[in-house]
């Protein structure tokens, strides 16, 4: 990996494509032959011209042709080889295998999870805690006709494992935006001792029984027509928001055997706007207010796709194939973690928002990358109240 004081003369774009592993990248390229009966434009040169198009804010296929063949000196110093055009770019977006990008995304994001192990949480919490939850891609269905979602519309779904230390996407799947999320679950190899936090569209008893069996933690909210019976109850401190922590048993036949243990019920109320919440859990040790303050983490993966949405291009593509939208989103989430670990790395204060502004206007420059962000910026507007943006200062 580069260090700090590394490759003055570089341009900034460069500096940063060093923290790339080049070497793993060519790996991936050869396993899915990516290259195969290539001249020119390899997947390298791909992953660099998709990589400058999300830094700078490009539009289009013509937009970015437009904006590096304004400055085809200065190509083979980015890393480009060759000139670039629009229909190569479309070609390799369409045939070259986005499973490169999803497994480049894989390593990218094992390194940030260890950069950001300590992170709080802003819950007493020790146990890692994940947060489960998807958003939905709109797309117009006369482009995309394989992604149909509605008789007039179609979408793609992003479902996501984010690490709430850091705020790491640890596992992704791209799905057409018809399928349901409680299929998620299936996917995930559950970490033992660790707390998943996720809402009522994963409400399916015999998978979150799954949970149990690995040595995991759920913690979710309960439907309103719940029907359990009761089995104990803890005292709780009304003053903090609880009104009740009971260890219940599902009633049923269909949800007694597809959950046959004890679940954990804890009623919290909140205390600005006296709505009532029930949570459910598998876990019995932590204080009844902790698994409150759980659930109430969960909201930072909403703000994740929202930040994602407003800062990445993620909402428009420059193919209309399956493989081109999953080649964009894919590497849209390789330079999201990019820049986060190189946050971490260079020791940066800035928040992830204002790296990337500054990357977008100073690709071009020869200046060390830390140098950047030593001087008086200045305050970027901001799209979300300080509170919100709290979590992407990482």
């Amino acid at each position: 990996m580069p260090r700090c004081g590394m490759n003055t003369e570089k341009f900034v774009f460069a500096q940063l494509m060093q923290w790339v592993p080049h070497y793993h990248f060519h790996r991936l390229v050869k396993h899915y032959n990516g290259d195969y009966k290539v001249s020119s434009f390899t997947c390298w040169n791909q992953f660099l011209c998709m990589a400058f198009a999300q830094l700078t804010y490009r539009e289009s296929l013509r937009d970015i042709e437009a904006c590096l063949r304004s400055r085809p000196h200065l190509l083979y110093h980015l890393g480009i080889r060759g000139p670039v055009a629009r229909s190569t770019l479309a070609d390799a977006n369409e045939q070259r295998d986005w499973r490169i990008y999803a497994e480049l995304a894989s390593w990218l994001i094992a390194r940030a999870r260890t950069l950001y192990a300590q992170e709080e949480l802003g819950v007493d919490l020790e146990e890692t805690l994940y947060a489960l939850d998807s958003t939905t891609i709109d797309l117009c269905l006369t482009l995309f006709p394989w992604a149909r979602f509605r008789r007039h519309k179609a979408a793609v779904k992003l479902h996501t494992l984010l690490d709430l230390r850091g705020a790491i996407p640890t596992f992704l799947r791209i799905t057409e935006g018809k399928r349901h999320d409680v299929h998620f679950l299936d996917e995930l190899i559950l970490e033992a001792g660790a707390f998943y936090v996720m809402d009522r569209g994963y409400l399916d008893y015999a998978r979150l029984y799954q949970f149990v069996l690995a040595g995991a933690f759920f913690v979710t909210r309960a439907k309103s027509n719940l029907d359990y019976r009761w089995g104990a109850s803890r005292e709780v401190d009304r003053t903090t928001g609880l009104r009740a922590d009971q260890t219940v048993y599902l009633q049923g036949e269909q949800a007694g055997l597809a959950y046959p243990g004890p679940l954990r019920r804890v009623s919290y109320s909140e205390v600005e706007t006296k709505k009532r919440l029930v949570f459910l859990t598998n876990n019995f040790d932590l204080p009844a207010l902790t698994i409150a303050q759980i659930y109430k983490c969960r909201w930072q993966i909403e703000l994740f796709f929202k930040w994602i949405k407003q800062n990445l291009r993620i909402k428009s593509f420059y193919g209309t194939s399956e493989n081109a939208v999953k080649t964009q989103i894919w590497i849209a989430v390789c330079v999201y973690v990019l820049v986060a670990i190189v946050k971490k790395e260079l020791k940066l204060e800035p928040s992830l928002s204002t790296i990337l502004q500054v990357l977008s206007v100073t690709v071009f420059q020869q200046e060390p990358l830390p140098q950047l962000f030593t001087k008086d910026i200045g305050v970027f507007p901001e799209t979300e109240s300080p509170n919100q943006l709290m979590l992407f200062e990482l």
